[in-house]
Order: C-alpha cells, then structure tokens, then sequence
C-alpha cells in the first residue's frame, strides 16, 4: 500500500511513531516548500488567475515589500512550484503563474479556508 492510498488513521498511527522532525517525514518536505513568512499568501494568490505580472501581485499582497516578494518568487520558481515567463515585447515584461505542481496546492487552500470559517 502506497502513501497515497492510506487513511487518515493510517498517517497518524505513522505519524505519532516516529517523534523527531526529519527531512524523511512527508509533512516536514511540504512544510518545507509552504514555510517562510510569504510562501503561503503568494501561492494562494497566484492560485486565482492563471498569470500575474509582477506589479499585479505585489498590489495583490499590500505588504509585501519589492525585495521579499522578488525572494519569494526566486525560491518558489526554485521549488518548482512557480514559474517565470519572460516576454521580449514592447514594453517588456514577466509574468508569474504556479507549475502543475503549484496547483495541487488549490485543494488544501480550500480546506484552510472550511477550517477558517469553523474556527476564526
């Protein structure tokens, strides 16, 4: 039986046998990808269209400065998560959008937003 094909109960009598955060550990790798302060925001906003420009997504996440959101994006783009597409046009520009990978993401935002409306 494979990762995929396990029950909830399943990963947690797996979870609670092994106590120490490893890079083996399937949560520890996504949370990996998800951490730092801005990952999360710039995945979910990317998740709403299919492409932004770059001025686009920063007006999207008011407080995200030029440098973190440009840090962001490189290391998001490095997990393969995000892609990068540079047009040679007059005027040039960028435009960001998440990898297939990126969009499996969509799922667990909508169970963060079910877990918001019950508890926030």
């Amino acid at each position: 039986m494979g990762f995929q094909d396990m029950s909830f109960e399943e990963f947690q009598r797996l979870s609670c046998e092994e106590t120490a955060c490893t890079e083996k550990c399937y949560v520890v790798k996504a949370l990996q990808v998800l951490g730092g302060k801005w990952n999360l925001i710039v995945l979910y906003q990317l998740s709403k269209r299919p492409s932004f420009r770059f001025g686009e997504l920063r007006k999207a996440i008011p407080n995200i400065t030029n440098t973190m959101l440009t840090n962001t994006l490189r290391d998001l783009e490095e997990l393969r998560v995000v892609s990068r597409e540079q047009f040679n046009e007059i005027p040039p520009h960028v435009e960001y959008s998440l990898t297939k990978k990126g969009e499996d993401l969509f799922p667990i935002f909508f169970e963060m937003a079910k877990w918001s409306v019950k508890y926030m």
